[in-house]
């Protein structure tokens, strides 16, 4: 029997939009010219040993491709982390001639009882 999601965050929204960092760090850039608005990507949460834990993208593949900002960070890495669903898909995909925090936007769906 599937265990249920832990209760939501209160006051956060269930389903956001969000940019994603870190995409030109240890080569994970090479992945950008792959992706195209519509992929699925994965939130994997750090492991707790992290004095400040992310919540990190993955493609469907597992290959890292950045993190979601800090400020997202802290309240959804908590809720993955006991057990919380999330969903993610890309919005837009942009090259080389945009800010690297702005090359990739997703949409997050959190799954709420």
């Amino acid at each position: 029997m599937p265990q249920p999601c832990p209760p939501f965050p209160e006051g956060q929204p269930p389903r956001f939009r969000s940019t994603v960092h870190g995409t030109v760090f240890a080569g994970r850039d090479r992945y950008v010219d792959g992706l195209h608005e519509g992929d699925e990507v994965r939130l994997v949460a750090d492991p707790p040993v992290q004095d400040d834990p992310e919540v990190w993208v993955h493609l469907m593949s597992g290959e890292p491709i950045g993190h979601l900002p800090p400020d997202i960070c802290w309240w959804l890495w908590p809720w993955l982390a006991r057990g919380g669903i999330a969903t993610a898909r890309l919005l837009r995909v942009r090259g080389a001639e945009v800010p690297s925090w702005r090359r990739l936007v997703l949409e997050v769906r959190c799954s709420v009882a």
